[in-house]
């Protein structure tokens, strides 16, 4: 336990120092839109009123319109035109309708000065997991009218959540945590981390006779299987793109090392060699090298070295002394770093984005303590978890937008995230 608890530390850290802030759409004029809701004899006001908020709250998160809140109704095939009083360039429409436990969506988006529809599509989902359906709908539009890519807000997150010392659930849940449905439970269960693009099954560490373990939970079959053990510590901290790798943190001999895990042929390559601490290592430069945190300076600090094996270590960040919890795409690096300069300061951790090509740095977030950031499937979108007077949040940061949103945990502490 010791040693679980030095990795997190390590692995969860904290965030920063003296970077640059870019700002991004300075000054710009969005286009002006409103939500219509066209539902007729809806049995469920408070699902009703739950949809029209995530509408709205969608396409703020994706940062290409001005977004009216005011709650206005219509009929599906009224005409687009608005009074002045509504002044808005687009009209987003739509209709809901319940079918034992499936709810479909109609929607359609106008130009509401001239009633030509820009966009329209029907869904169909669970009732249960009815946030995908906003989320769906949103994506497609931003798609069809060629806006900033949202994929990612039609994923799934995945996180570790504490709910009593010792005790931890795996939880699937939309990016705005309004549907969350465990998946794993008793006993403590942390890091998950998602094993395909196609979120069909996650990795996570759990304990079997106090030896922690790594498995893998298949979201369709409902099984886990065991991948690997470790008597000192495992943690599968990321997964290559093709799906067939793992870098792992293990200790095995009191020494954590990052190590190359091949799914297939079962092959364990240790990666790192230092006699300190080396953990949460993450693929980088088209899967060729890893980046990872390490405290062979004397404190955590970000490094990165080649898969082949040759042992030459880069360092890549020199500000700060408490530099972590990392997350990569392509060439790009963000991760947490400490900016209280007193230990006795109240802790202020920051997000920061680095390349591996430059010496180009970037601050992602003001105050707070902002840690565990991972990148969304486009890299155009970071989630992290943000921890508020005890009370933890997911935060999603739009990197090129240059603008942050905030989702609220109502029960127990976040551990770890992936997306």
């Amino acid at each position: 336990m010791k040693k679980l608890f030095l990795l997190l530390m390590i692995c969860i850290g904290l965030i920063a120092a003296d970077g640059r802030v870019d700002i991004v759409n300075k000054g710009l004029v969005l286009p002006k839109i409103i939500v219509q809701d066209a539902t007729q004899n809806f049995g469920n006001r408070a699902l009703q009123d739950k949809f029209f908020k995530l509408i709205v709250g969608d396409l703020k998160v994706g940062s290409a319109f001005e977004v009216l809140d005011k709650y206005y109704t219509s009929d599906f095939n009224d005409s687009a035109i608005l009074t002045s009083e509504q002044n808005a360039d687009l009209i987003y429409r739509y209709a809901l309708t319940q079918l034992g436990n499936q709810l479909s969506l109609k929607v359609k988006v106008l130009n509401a000065k001239n009633n030509q529809i820009r966009f329209s599509g029907e869904y169909i989902q669970s009732v249960d997991k009815f946030p995908f359906l906003a989320h769906k709908s949103i994506v497609e539009l931003a798609r069809n009218l060629n806006l900033s890519p949202i994929e990612w807000m039609d994923k799934s997150i995945i996180f570790s959540q504490y709910t009593t010392p010792g005790k931890s659930n795996i939880v699937v849940a939309d990016y705005t945590l309004t549907y969350q449905k465990i998946i794993i439970s008793g006993g403590l269960n942390i890091f998950p981390k998602w094993a395909n693009d196609d979120q069909s099954a996650f990795y996570y560490t759990s304990y079997v006779n106090l030896t922690p373990t790594l498995f893998k939970f298949d979201l369709h079959t409902k099984q886990k299987s065991k991948i690997i053990q470790s008597s000192g510590m495992i943690v599968a901290s990321d997964v290559s793109r093709d799906g067939t790798k793992l870098l792992l943190t293990m200790a095995p001999n009191d020494q954590s090392d990052i190590y190359l895990y091949d799914i297939f042929t079962k092959n364990l390559k240790r990666i790192t060699t230092f006699s300190g601490i080396d953990v949460n290592g993450n693929f980088v430069d088209n899967d060729t090298k890893v980046v990872f945190v390490s405290d062979r300076m004397g404190y955590p600090n970000i490094f990165s070295t080649s898969l082949d094996g040759n042992g030459l270590v880069e360092q890549m960040v020199f500000h700060g002394k408490n530099n972590n919890s990392i997350s990569t795409f392509d060439n790009y690096v963000v991760y947490s770093s400490r900016e209280s300069a007193n230990e006795y300061e109240q802790k202020t951790f920051n997000l920061y984005l680095i390349s591996t090509k430059s010496d180009y740095i970037r601050q992602l977030t003001a105050g707070g303590v902002n840690t565990y950031p991972r990148f969304s499937s486009d890299g155009g979108s970071i989630v992290f978890i943000k921890n508020i007077n005890g009370s933890s949040l997911v935060g999603i940061i739009r990197v090129h937008e240059n603008r942050s949103f905030q989702f609220p945990l109502k029960i127990g502490k976040l551990q770890s995230i992936d997306w």
